[in-house]
């Protein structure tokens, strides 16, 4: 809001510069007709107004036009010019229209579009190198040549500094697309890693009620109002996602702190472990030595990442070794010796899943990628932005373990 509001005010000064100056030519140029020669001022005229609207209502007027109107007037004026003339103020009033069709080549390099510009920068480079020539022409071709070669620097010099912002500008475009890109394959990364989760509990739970239906009937509708739970923290998930990608857009809820949702962190830990306690028949051990003081000093991106690390290795403990009977997650703080740092610990350990059972089988690879989605292999590109380091592999005698150690500076 505040950066539109701050265009709209540029554009009203310049707008209101362009017009005053536009005021100013016409009457210049009636006052200075008598003295200076009427086409001098016809094709200054010309070429300052055809600056001046492309500078303030570029929005509106067609480059295209304006620029060809003010190069038919600046060759008309060199052509049916009647040199040596030794009037100061044409000499003056050629030097106006030389500026200004300098300016108006820049910002043809800079606005126009690109075939555009291809086209018409260099015939108004050559035309304005060739104005000077109205006032007095060389005495043989090659110094003319010389001379319009010299004043033709100008010209080169306007195109590369239109072609230059013309290049600032395509790399700020091309920044705010890649961070378009990453953004939406965050919220991907988000919705695979909380979801499925949720998804996969709804798959667990589903399949006990088809096991225990049979010869157990009033069991299903407990299994049925856990299955309803898990179905409403994934709608839950995707939802808290979807509004945190909108508040990080520019969201004025999230500006004022009206209710905007925050990442989650450390202390939602605690409800996953529950959630896939309730869902499954694993021994869940937490180990989470987390003053709250040492809590509220862990960055929130620091925090985030901690939380999609258990999340994920609990998904793939679910989807991948559904049969393990215990599961010990820890989140601790330590130092490491180098660097001589405080980090945050964070380890999923799955013991050896019994083979007896469905779903017994080891995490394999399918487990260290999330199953084709971006999983474990997309937490490590995470924890190395942050400075950290994400591990995971085979542990004891056929468990799995994914540990992570997160710097806090």
């Amino acid at each position: 809001m505040t950066r539109t509001s701050g265009n709209q005010l540029r554009d009203r000064i310049v707008r209101s510069v362009c017009a005053v100056l536009a005021v100013l030519t016409v009457v210049g140029g009636l006052v200075a007709g008598g003295t200076a020669g009427w086409l001098p001022v016809t094709t200054m005229a010309v070429a300052v107004l055809g600056a001046l609207a492309v500078a303030g209502w570029r929005e509106r007027v067609r480059t295209a036009p304006v620029a060809l109107a003010v190069a038919a007037a600046s060759a008309l004026g060199t052509v049916c010019g009647d040199p040596p003339v030794q009037r100061q103020s044409t000499g003056l009033v050629t030097l106006v229209e030389i500026a200004a069709t300098l300016l108006l080549l820049c910002l043809l390099a800079r606005y126009a579009a690109l075939r555009t510009a291809q086209v018409l920068c260099p015939v108004l480079g050559v035309l304005a190198s060739m104005v000077i020539l109205r006032l007095q022409v060389p005495p043989t071709l090659l110094e003319a040549a010389a001379q319009s070669a010299f004043f033709a620097l100008g010209a080169i010099t306007a195109g590369a500094v239109g072609g230059y912002l013309r290049g600032l500008e395509l790399r700020r475009l091309r920044s705010v697309r890649e961070a378009r890109r990453h953004q939406r394959l965050e919220l991907a990364r988000d919705l695979h890693d909380f979801v499925a989760h949720d998804v996969s509990g709804i798959v667990v739970l589903a399949q006990a009620a088809q096991v225990v239906g049979v010869d157990r009937p009033e069991k299903v509708l407990p299994i049925l109002h856990q299955i309803e739970a898990a179905g409403l923290q994934a709608l839950a998930s995707m939802d808290r996602t979807v509004r945190m990608l909108d508040d990080s857009a520019g969201g004025g809820r999230a500006a004022a702190g009206e209710g905007a949702p925050q990442t989650y962190g450390l202390p939602d830990i605690a409800d996953v472990l529950d959630r896939f306690r309730g869902a499954g028949r694993a021994e869940v051990r937490a180990d989470i030595a987390l003053t709250p003081e040492q809590t509220a000093r862990v960055p929130r991106e620091v925090a985030s990442t901690a939380h999609r690390i258990v999340v994920e290795a609990l998904t793939n403990i679910r989807r991948h070794a559904g049969a393990t009977p215990l599961v010990t997650v820890s989140v601790s703080v330590r130092h490491e010796p180098e660097p001589e740092a405080p980090v945050l610990a964070v380890s999923v350990v799955n013991s050896v899943p019994s083979i007896s059972e469905p779903g017994g089988g080891l995490l394999g690879d399918g487990g260290r990628h999330g199953g084709g989605g971006t999983g474990l292999a997309g937490l490590v590109e995470r924890a190395d932005a942050l400075g950290g380091r994400l591990e995971y592999g085979p542990h004891g005698d056929g468990g799995w373990r994914v540990a992570a150690t997160l710097p806090l500076d």
